[in-house]
This record gives C-alpha cells, sequence and structure tokens, in this order.
C-alpha cells in the first residue's frame, strides 16, 4: 500500500487558524462508513446520534506550554520544544540554534526575554536538531512561568487565550500537542448527553509533536510509527466492558483515545510486544479477535500501535475525529475505519462543503465500515 494513495487536495484558506467559538459551534460530517452516506451537522448535535448506554471515551491528557526559548553563553538563542519525558529532570527535545553540543548549557528565558533561573544542558545528540536536555530543576515547578502553547505548524496567528488549546476535561500534563477531537466538547454539552443517558470515560494518552510529521518513506508498512505513553486504568476499563456488555457502543473521541481503545483490546485478545505490524497481521487474518466479554484490559506504557486499512477495529464502535494532514498516519487510521476511498470522497465532500481543516477545525463522526 502506497503512501501516496492517502493524498488529498486541501485550499490553505481552509486551514483554521482560530478556534470555533463556542466550541461546539463547530460543523460535524456524519459518515456512515457502510454506505458513504454523509449528513452535515453542528457538533451540538452529536447525541442525536448516540443512544443510551453508549460511552464516550477522551484523552485527557493536558498540553503542556512546551515551546520554551534560551540563551547560549555566547549570547546567541536558541528555541526548545519539549517532546517526552525521559525522567524527572531529563527531557528528549527539538533544539533550533548553531553549535548546540553535548555540554552546552542554556539558560531559560522568561516572558520578558530575561534569564530565568533555569537552566538546561545538553546530554546527548541524535539526528538532526533532536537533543537530550536535563534541567536544573523539575520541569513542572516552572514550565508554566516560562513555556507557550506549542501550536502546530500550519497554524501562523496567535492564539489569545492558551486554555482553547486544551479540552475541558483536561487534567494530567504532558502532551506536546492537543488531543483535538476532544476541543469541540463543552460542559453544557456533556451534561446534555449524560442527561441522555450516554456514559463519559477518559482515557491518557501524552501527544508528542511526531504527531504532525507526514509519512516519509514510500510504502505505508514501513513506517516507523512514533511511540507514545498511554494508560487506561482498571476502573475506567471496567465501566467500558460493562457498557459494551450491556450493548453500548463505545465511541472514541480522537485517534489517540482509538490507539489507547484498540491497544486494550489487543492486550485483552493475548497480543503482546510491538503492534507497529498489526494491521499487516491483520490483513492476513494472523492475529485473534475481540474477547467477547472483556473488549478492553486494564493497561499502563508505552504503545506503538500502527493503525492503518487492514486493521480490524476490536474495541471502538464510532470514531469522533478531526480533518487530517494528507499522508499522515492519523489519516490512515480513520481509512482503517471507514474505508480508504469512502474517507477520501468525504474529504472531498468537506472541501466542497467549505469545512475548516485540522487542528481548530471542524469534526466527523465516523461509523465503522463492517
Amino acid at each position: 500500500m502506497k503512501v501516496s494513495e492517502f493524498d488529498y487536495d486541501l485550499p490553505p484558506a481552509l486551514i483554521a487558524q482560530q478556534p470555533m467559538e463556542p466550541r461546539d459551534a463547530s460543523r460535524l460530517l456524519v459518515l456512515d462508513g457502510a454506505t458513504g452516506s454523509i449528513d452535515h451537522r453542528r457538533f451540538r448535535d452529536l447525541g442525536d446520534y448516540l443512544r443510551p448506554g453508549d460511552v464516550i471515551v477522551a484523552n485527557d491528557t493536558r498540553v503542556i506550554p512546551a515551546r520554551l526559548f534560551g540563551r547560549k553563553p555566547t549570547g546567541g538563542q536558541v528555541e526548545i520544544l519539549l517532546l517526552e519525558r525521559l525522567d524527572g529532570t531529563t527531557w528528549r527535545a527539538l533544539v533550533g540554534g548553531r553549535r548546540v553540543g553535548v555540554g552546552l548549557v542554556i539558560t531559560l528565558l522568561d516572558h520578558a526575554d530575561e534569564p530565568a533561573s533555569v537552566t538546561a544542558t545538553v546530554i546527548a545528540e541524535g539526528a538532526e536538531s533532536l537533543r537530550e536536555l536535563r534541567f536544573s530543576a523539575p520541569v513542572e515547578t516552572w514550565i508554566d512561568a516560562l513555556g507557550y502553547a506549542p501550536l502546530p505548524p500550519y497554524i501562523h496567528a496567535p492564539l489569545a487565550d492558551a486554555e482553547r488549546y486544551q479540552t475541558i476535561y483536561a487534567r494530567p500534563p504532558g502532551s506536546a500537542a492537543a488531543p483535538t477531537a476532544g476541543l469541540h466538547f463543552t460542559p453544557e454539552l456533556l451534561l446534555q448527553l449524560r442527561e441522555r443517558g450516554i456514559l463519559f470515560e477518559t482515557v491518557t494518552l501524552h501527544v508528542g509533536l511526531d504527531t504532525f510529521k507526514p509519512v516519509s518513506v514510500a510504502e505505508v508498512a514501513e513506517h516507523n510509527i512514533h511511540t507514545e505513553w498511554a494508560r487506561l486504568s482498571a476502573e475506567a476499563a471496567r465501566r467500558i466492558n460493562e457498557a459494551h456488555l450491556a450493548g453500548g457502543r463505545i465511541i472514541a473521541v480522537g485517534t489517540t483515545t482509538a490507539r489507547v481503545l484498540e491497544t486494550a483490546a489487543l492486550r485483552s485478545a493475548g497480543i503482546g510486544g510491538s503492534l507497529r505490524t498489526i494491521s499487516a497481521r491483520d490483513a492476513t487474518g494472523e492475529t485473534s479477535n475481540i474477547c467477547p466479554w472483556k473488549p478492553v484490559a486494564a493497561f499502563e506504557g508505552p504503545t506503538d500501535l500502527f493503525i492503518y486499512p487492514g486493521y480490524r477495529f476490536r474495541a471502538v464502535g464510532m470514531l469522533i475525529t478531526n480533518f487530517h494532514l494528507p499522508r499522515s498516519s492519523l489519516l490512515m487510521l480513520v481509512a482503517a475505519f471507514a474505508g480508504r476511498e469512502t474517507m477520501l470522497a468525504a474529504y472531498r465532500a468537506a472541501v466542497a462543503e467549505g469545512y475548516r481543516f485540522y487542528s481548530f477545525g471542524d469534526a466527523m463522526l465516523i461509523r465503522p465500515n463492517g
């Protein structure tokens, strides 16, 4: 399967630069993966497509202000993007600037461009601008005072309110990017859904900046997907399984939540180890199916699950998602859920209707293709 099969044309004017206000006023494209039929609604109409006993599962990660600025001893300025915590004071990061080698001590700058009391020492070099940094104090003690929201590279306008790049239910900090499908929920909408008998649970997956990268290889199966830390608690797993047994559907809010739930389902089915090749193994019928009485199992740790067409979904019954970049692993995941041709046809319809794309854009509600 070629990566070029997941390309599409998008006018730049449709890339949303600011979030919709209010959140649930975003448009909602409802796609039936089995028939290809489309409804055009608003996100606040979500409950019209759900029924009592369904369970919405969302990613509760909180974006940290992971964009930092610092100064070298020579006076040169550097920009730092935190990617992944390695321990209490050590992070993997992208560091922009010249001569950023091992041993360099960077003094961080505050929002007034003045030196702060925190330093970062380069302890290892990776490919291109990738570095490992050791900070002089734990990040959580100073990040809010020194950091900036790490908006995606396709958003060029400043964000007046940093909370608009957080979901309303964001709790544990750790992401370099927001799980954007959840940005459309409001307290009022969640209350309305609860009053309809629809359940709400959370998982955690800390999103890295790798999520924005296009797949750079020619063959989909050759892509080395990023690994991210995730958690499904025992309590949430139990309630999700109970809802499933009672006939409720599991609705994943976003591709990150889908990866957590499907990782949990694969663990429940006894499939361990790396999950990078699971889609190819599914396509050949090698792997086992869902456990009918326990679709998901609690877990905590890294996941490298790579979902693309050929994968058999074991837990997710419906998917809420935004519109994704061409040739991205996220587009491949939603194409696996609805079918590649059906999904690309829906994207063409969204372009024709003037939907807003990417992180601050509109949403889709997808029913599976079988």
